[in-house]
């Protein structure tokens, strides 16, 4: 009975110790729901019809160069992807090496990236995911009313954009690699769940407080774009 007692006792801090992010983690979450409501109130942000039919949506705050990367730059960011007519909790996701060059000289850029359909979403979630190797990326269109350019890349898998200094362009992230972010999303769900389980909702998913307004920017996304009230 002691043994059981004291099995149960490490079971319940193990359980609430997932729950527990540190501090860039909540400031990913923070940063990443931010830009989302940003962009979408901007003109010349993303086009509205693109985040209606947009599968996935990947943000990475404040993406840097990397020192130990030669021409390449790194960051790491949260994914949300629909699951039914809600989005699921909050994957995390690094992306690194790449030699795209930061805008306009700034030290750092927002990247964001829209997965347009299922092919594209069962690659994220796997181990590792080479852009433009391994999944189509194209620099997406900019604007409410860029929809009417967009056909030429709506075959792309992926459509990616960043921002610095204000400025906002589609970027095209080809030669980058996109892994999760497993340290994070063990310390957010426990060890034994995949960025699979996660977005699909598989196991105990208890998607952690700061992770709330992230997912209901996503939501407000969905609202804006469908005329839902």
């Amino acid at each position: 009975m002691k043994k059981l007692a004291m099995c149960c006792a490490f079971c319940l801090v193990a359980a609430s110790a997932f729950a527990t992010l540190s501090k860039d983690e909540v400031k990913r979450l923070y940063d990443s729901a931010t830009i989302v409501g940003e962009l979408r109130n901007a003109d010349n942000g993303i086009p509205e019809d693109l985040w209606s039919k947009a599968e996935c949506v990947l943000v990475i705050p404040s993406m840097k160069k990397a020192a130990f990367i030669v021409g390449g730059e790194y960051g790491s960011g949260v994914m949300s992807c629909h699951r039914g007519n809600a989005w699921s909790a909050p994957v995390f996701m690094q992306l690194m090496k790449g030699s795209w060059g930061l805008q306009i000289g700034a030290e750092s850029v927002d990247v964001v990236i829209l997965a347009m359909n299922r092919r594209g979403v069962d690659k994220l979630l796997e181990n590792k995911v080479s852009l433009g190797a391994d999944i189509s990326v194209a620099a997406g269109p900019v604007g409410r009313t860029a929809s009417a350019a967009t056909d030429g890349k709506l075959s792309a898998e992926l459509l990616s954009y960043s921002r610095a200094q204000g400025l906002f362009a589609g970027v095209n992230l080809s030669g980058g690699a996109l892994t999760p972010d497993k340290e994070a999303n063990e310390r957010a769900y426990g060890p034994s769940l995949t960025a699979r389980n996660i977005v699909d909702g598989k196991g105990d998913i208890k998607m952690a407080a700061e992770a709330s307004r992230f997912v209901k920017e996503l939501e407000r996304e969905v609202r804006s774009t469908t005329g839902a009230k």
